[in-house]
């Protein structure tokens, strides 16, 4: 009957016509403007035909269809309003047309119905899934709401309360929930799932079923507008109101319930719009992008590289524990070495405590805990070292230290093994004339903890060769991290872009601003915590060690005007959350309740030190702070690194926790439009070369150019 690209129609026996969807050319099926166009034809075809008696909705690929083409979202977003409010009707009328058909419809689901898939799936009167498919709907997590009809006919299909629970979440569920709810009609093994499809079609076409009460059931308006409401009303107050999504699907959900069938639609593609529209949507669709990017360069790297199936780490305790739980579990045995026992013992405590952590939430079974430990071997001395393919340095952050460490473990490891240090600061060419292979060494700084931190910096020196970052990168990869490769400088790419936001942090200090407001405002903008507090989290040492390497790496940009308060508050004995005091005091109080409250040495440290009490609005604390951050990141990408906007954000991202909602520091700069940032910048170039913009920003605003 009709044979395209991405959909073709067969006809089977007893009047029955089969929808193949197979998008060639890819492991997957997408709703892209290809597979949509073809839908379109053979669904008027279907309608055109009048002998037709059911229609059966099968993928030839692994998975239903995964959603739709996000790689056409920032073209179809950057459109009008009016051109998208015409795009997106466009589908719903194709998708309304297919639920319209004058003959029962069943979809067949293997694998995964996501987004655009399971709207495509609802569209259907039945849904058959395999006991192994999930369907969802996940837009959320892009920054928009459900766009072909998803908001309306689960809502409807399955109560409003659970179809805003899915969509909030943008969880995939499994079968036997969505069964249990009503969202599917059967549940089948992989093996007898087109069978199992085709009965329940037939079933249709007979009469047997209702076809058409499925229909109704789908588009009849719900009457609870005021339960709907009240449920609304206590969900938004669990939601982030820098998210615009969340809050636009629960209202959504709740206006359009009660709505006739077809303005409930209509109020669905206005909601679409608006949020395709925004800042948010934006940002994330662009981390998406971003993520696919980072995805495809770690594929390339991956290619290229020698396999690694022995690891050691160098350094137990907190840090190498964090490490050889990552790699065992992830299936590369590693050596744990350490000169003392009782770092062997944290390090083995570190890896037991994270997968007893792994039991109680029931994702490994005491069986695989052990094999995870079998796969860790602690040890004092080098034997074993004679057939490892990469090496983790993870010593004390001492350049002589991890020097020394360095030679001493190069002359026991094969010719062709891989060295690595896991350094936050330290140049990896200054610790590279401590081997005899430079090209053979190379950084793999992770962050802590290591096994929630997703980021891994790959630092490449200037004698690494492409085979040792490649195997690098695939170890990194192979431990479920992303890696991102950049070029050797001080602080490298995360902690070279922090340092400016933490030097701004401290001249606020010195104008008299408030460190918990400092923090307010700041987590008002979107990060997981405020400068204070994330000084004590990293350590006042630490931070301290690390702003003075940053200050000697790049004296005139990152030097102090005045007194550095980590400085004094460290003279204290202040180290933060590692003895329970620094900016903030750590406790338990009376009733077992933990408390954070700012420490007496803190603000009598800090006011010591105020000599003119500045006034500023929230907005100038936030300019303050981002621009010195924002522009570093901008250096970076001109010092060459990173290569690519892409990579510095999705390390600040990854690495640090930038707000998604804002896509990291460059996109962050488009956002605001060049022209914008630089007037806030030149505003506040009195306080210092942080402040000023580069040669290269300017020819980018003159040119009209902007980061993505």
């Amino acid at each position: 009957m009709y044979n395209g690209q991405a959909v073709s129609l067969n006809t089977l026996n007893d009047g029955l016509v089969e929808l193949v969807l197979d998008l060639q050319g890819e492991s997957v099926n997408k709703l892209n403007a290809l597979t949509l166009s073809e839908l379109g034809e053979a669904v008027q075809l279907l309608e055109d035909a009048g002998d037709v008696k059911g229609l059966l909705i099968t993928s030839a690929k692994p998975a239903f269809v995964v959603g739709a083409d996000i790689t056409e979202f920032v073209g179809m977003f950057s459109q009008p309003e009016a051109e998208l409010h015409q795009q997106i009707s466009r589908t719903h009328a194709l998708f309304s047309q297919l639920e319209a058909l004058p003959f029962p419809t069943l979809a067949v689901v293997n694998g995964m119905a996501l987004g655009g898939g399971c709207e495509l799936a609802l569209s259907a009167d039945f849904r058959v899934l395999g006991s192994d498919a999930r369907i969802g709907l996940p837009e959320v997590t892009l920054g928009i709401c459900p766009g072909w009809g998803g908001t309306v006919r689960l809502s409807r299909l399955i109560d409003a309360a659970a179809a805003a629970q899915w969509m909030l979440t943008g969880k995939p569920q499994k079968a036997q929930a969505a069964l249990q709810l009503g969202a599917v009609d059967r549940v089948a093994d992989a093996a007898d799932l087109r069978a199992e499809g085709l009965a329940l079609l037939q079933a249709a076409v007979s009469g047997e079923v209702d076809y058409l009460a499925n229909r109704q059931r789908k588009q009849q308006a719900l009457e609870n507008g005021a339960e709907l409401a009240a449920m609304a009303e206590q969900m938004a107050k669990k939601l982030d109101p820098n998210y615009p999504a969340p809050l636009k699907i629960l209202e959504l959900v709740t206006t359009h319930a009660t709505l006739p069938f077809a303005d409930a639609l209509a109020a669905e593609v206005d909601g679409f719009v608006t949020l395709a529209k925004s800042d948010a949507a934006k940002s994330l669709v662009g981390l998406f992008m971003n993520d696919q990017l980072l995805k495809k360069k770690s594929r390339n790297w991956t290619k290229q590289a020698a396999p690694v199936t022995k690891s050691a780490v160098l350094g137990a305790g907190i840090m190498g524990g964090g490490v050889a739980y990552q790699s065992a579990s992830t299936g590369t045995s590693i050596l744990m070495k350490d000169i003392r026992d009782e770092a062997l013992e944290l390090g083995t405590k570190t890896a037991t405590g994270l997968l007893n952590k792994q039991i109680e939430k029931g994702r490994l079974d005491e069986a695989g805990k052990q094999a995870v430990l079998a796969a860790i071997t602690p040890t004092l001395d080098y034997e074993g070292f004679g057939d490892v393919d990469i090496v983790v340095e993870a010593v004390v952050e001492n350049p002589q230290i991890k020097a020394a460490v360095l030679a001493d473990v190069e002359s026991v490891v094969p010719e062709n093994a891989v060295l690595t240090s896991n350094t936050s600061t330290i140049s990896i060419d200054q610790l590279a004339q401590s081997v005899s292979r430079p090209e053979q060494f190379c950084g793999m700084h992770f962050f802590n903890p290591v096994h929630l931190m997703p980021l891994v910096e790959v630092i490449r020196g200037s004698q690494t060769s492409d085979e040792t970052i490649a195997r690098t990168v695939a170890y990194a990869t192979a431990m479920g991290k992303t890696p991102i490769v950049v070029n050797d400088c001080p602080g490298f790419l995360v902690n070279r872009i922090l340092f400016p936001y933490f030097n701004a942090f401290n001249r606020l200090l010195l104008d008299g601003v408030d460190f918990e407001r400092i923090d307010r405002v700041m987590e008002g903008f979107g990060w997981p915590m405020g400068p204070a507090y994330l000084a004590d989290v990293v350590g006042i040492d630490t931070l301290v060690h690390a702003d003075h390497v940053m200050q000697e790496g790049f004296p005139e940009r990152m030097g102090h005007d005045g007194d550095v308060i980590a400085e004094a508050l460290l003279d204290a004995q202040h180290l933060g959350q590692k003895n329970g005091k620094g900016f903030y005091e750590y406790g338990v109080d009376e009733n077992g309740r933990r408390y954070k409250k700012a420490t007496a040495i803190a603000q009598q440290l800090i006011s010591e030190r105020v000599e003119a009490p500045v006034e500023l609005t929230d907005q100038e604390i936030i300019d303050r702070m981002m621009i010195p951050m924002c522009l570093e990141a901008v250096r970076c990408l001109e010092d060459g690194i990173v290569e690519t906007p892409a990579e510095a954000d999705m390390g600040l991202i990854l690495g640090l926790g930038f707000p998604r909602f804002r896509g990291g520091a460059l996109r962050y700069i488009d956002t605001l439009g060049l022209q914008e940032f630089a007037s806030r910048a030149e505003a506040n170039q009195a306080h210092g070369p942080l402040y000023q913009l580069t040669e290269g920003f300017k020819a980018r605003l003159a040119e009209g150019r902007t980061y993505y």
